[in-house]
């Protein structure tokens, strides 16, 4: 069984995620209550994620999501649901074209850690709570022994960017398996920094942080503003 694959539904990845879209609902579910309808963007998202989130259970609350990423090529425009999704290009840092609480709902998964600096993780975290009241944002927890973007090597982002960037040309710890340069490893090591605690309440002052646990440990957060 592999920890991280998603198309497992006995993998830890999948259990995990079934227990998050729980929570998830019910903040759907509260804002649908408030306001009859509910306007997602999803930053960073896939149809595939919303389908596993439940799409009868969208649209008996009325969801509309607009999905947005950075290349045209990770929309994933193929989906037939077009009653639900919506798809726009636009960079989750700068989200300038829409307007102050322009939706209901701003949530993203697993892509906060993927911005590559601090001041790009404040500009998202700034455009999240500017574009809509309420949101959700989960990402993994860096105090977790295992980094879920290299599962095969506990505590591979403890150790110095170096190492790791070597590491990656001696074994098969990427997704994809060994890298090939020590260049590309580099630019693979730079494309993930996983959040603390502290870091995450820095971003998201009004937001409740809420952990999911393995074994005991924190393992991810969600951070989360709610209808009272």
């Amino acid at each position: 069984m592999r920890l991280t694959d998603t198309a497992d539904p006995n993998s830890l990845s999948s259990r995990l995620r079934a227990r998050r879209d729980v929570r998830l609902r019910a903040l759907i579910s509260a804002v649908h209550a408030q306001k009859g309808a509910v306007q997602i963007i999803d930053m960073g998202g896939t149809p595939e994620y919303w389908q596993r989130v439940g799409l009868d259970f969208l649209r008996s609350c009325k969801a509309r999501i607009t999905i947005t990423n950075l290349h045209e090529t990770e929309l994933g425009r193929g989906s037939r649901d077009v009653d639900i999704f919506a798809f726009a290009t636009g960079n989750a840092c700068d989200l300038r074209e829409v307007p102050d609480n322009g939706f209901d709902l701003a949530h993203s998964n697993s892509v906060i850690e993927h911005v590559l600096t601090w001041e790009n993780m404040r500009s998202f975290a700034a455009e999240t709570r500017r574009v809509a009241l309420w949101h959700y944002v989960q990402t993994p927890y860096f105090w977790f022994p295992v980094d879920p973007h290299f599962y095969k090597l506990p505590f591979f982002h403890w150790m110095p960017h170096p190492l790791r960037a070597r590491l990656l040309t001696w074994l098969p710890l990427a997704h994809a398996g060994r890298v090939s340069t020590l260049d590309k490893a580099h630019g693979i090591v730079e494309g993930a920094k996983l959040l603390d605690a502290a870091q995450m309440r820095i971003l998201f002052p009004e937001s409740k942080l809420h952990f999911e646990r393995f074994l005991g440990l924190p393992k991810s957060m969600i951070a989360v503003r709610a209808p009272d």
